[in-house]
């Protein structure tokens, strides 16, 4: 079992900042330069172009792309940057519960065809009702999932290519169909770590995917999905998402993570904690826990080594970095791969920068360790080792 590297695309701004909760509201889309805030970049197709050349250039596998209304759409976004790129995959994050399964199908067969195959689906039920209701969504948190479950069974359904009917609580469908259907299917990447989700992913998941806690807790997600998964007789494979502050030293690293937390002040965190604290997801609830309720001490704040828990001090969803010299990010790499994690789906403030600092210094280390079935092909890289060879 090798490692799968991906790496992840900020269309919601971008910045040498934790910009999620305090240093802007719209990304920069609508600030003019005069106006904009300082160190913060608006995701606009040529910056978003920039960061995908990158991870195809540093041989990350997948971008994941987020869902929400305070990102552009993933869908048009990533279609748009397919013609960017030649081999990169969109791991494309969106809701079930604001399209219809049959047409989810379609516009997957369709996004198939048009990039060659480069479609990955993160299929996100939601754990913020007030957000959900934005999009018309009233549903409660269980009955989400039990809706996610039933478009999952929609739409393998209408990708059999043959007219499908399904009868359930959310969804009636009569004669579903997908002429052409995707070649290949997509794979389903899929969180939560509620009561209500486990089945879901057990049932529908071809890779479960889990904020990055300690390692202790990962394995106890794990044992958990894969004795579900057992019961309905499948295989679930599984990933975990993470940030990273990787530098040539460990000192250099950490003395990054601090330049962030120097950005924000109590009054800043208090605020986010409250809005985060009202989520309904069991995961985010999971990562405010991590951080001891919003202590800015950085001894409070590794929770494991060379895990930080800074980045969920303000920001919702995957709160925790992984933070060191190359070489301790691809130790840690390396034990949440002993767990059984295959896929690694990654970030850093700013992500143009950090993909090169990760690409040029910890995916090296891991293929050297076998982790990886062959090293990226990077110009970069190459050049270095052919001045290597050479001498």
């Amino acid at each position: 079992m090798t490692v799968h590297l991906h790496w992840f695309l900020p269309t919601g701004g971008d910045g040498r900042t934790l910009v999620d909760q305090h240093a802007y509201t719209d990304g920069g889309i609508t600030r003019n330069r005069a106006g904009a805030v300082a160190g913060v970049r608006a995701p606009d197709i040529e910056y978003l172009a920039q960061i995908a050349k990158a991870a195809e250039r540093l041989g990350f596998e997948a971008v994941l792309t987020p869902t929400g209304t305070w990102c552009e759409d993933a869908w048009l976004t990533t279609v748009a940057l397919a013609q960017h790129t030649e081999r990169l995959k969109f791991l494309v994050a969106f809701r079930p519960g604001v399209l219809s399964p049959v047409l989810a199908a379609q516009m997957a067969a369709t996004y198939q065809r048009i990039t060659r195959g480069r479609l990955l689906l993160n299929v996100v039920t939601g754990g913020d009702s007030v957000e959900q209701r934005r999009f018309g969504d009233h549903l409660d948190h269980d009955q989400r999932y039990a809706r996610t479950a039933e478009f999952l069974s929609v739409v393998r359904g209408v990708w059999s290519g043959r007219p499908y009917d399904f009868q359930g609580e959310h969804y009636q469908v009569e004669g579903g169909l997908t002429a052409l259907p995707p070649d290949p299917l997509p794979e389903v990447f899929f969180g939560g770590s509620s009561a209500a989700a486990g089945p879901v992913a057990a049932e529908h998941a071809d890779v479960y995917l889990t904020w990055g806690e300690p390692p202790w807790q990962v394995k106890e997600k794990i044992d958990w999905i894969r004795g579900l998964a057992e019961e309905r007789g499948r295989t679930v494979r599984f990933g975990i998402r993470l940030h990273t502050i990787s530098r040539d030293t460990s000192r250099e690293a950490w003395a990054t993570a601090e330049r962030l937390l120097a950005d924000l002040d109590a009054e800043t965190v208090a605020a986010a904690q409250a809005l985060l604290g009202r989520s309904e997801s069991v995961g985010q609830q999971r990562m405010l826990a991590l951080h001891g309720g919003g202590s800015l001490d950085r001894d409070r704040l590794e929770i494991a080594p060379n895990l930080w828990a800074g980045v969920g001090l303000v920001r919702g969803g995957a709160g925790t970095a992984l933070v060191g010299s190359h070489a301790d990010v691809a130790d840690r790499i390396e034990e949440y791969h002993d767990l059984g994690v295959e896929h690694f789906v990654l970030s850093g403030y700013p992500h143009l920068e950090e993909a090169y600092w990760f690409g040029e210094g910890v995916t090296p280390l891991l293929a050297a360790r076998g982790l990886l079935s062959t090293l990226p092909a990077s110009p970069l890289l190459a050049g270095a080792a052919g001045f290597g060879g050479g001498r």
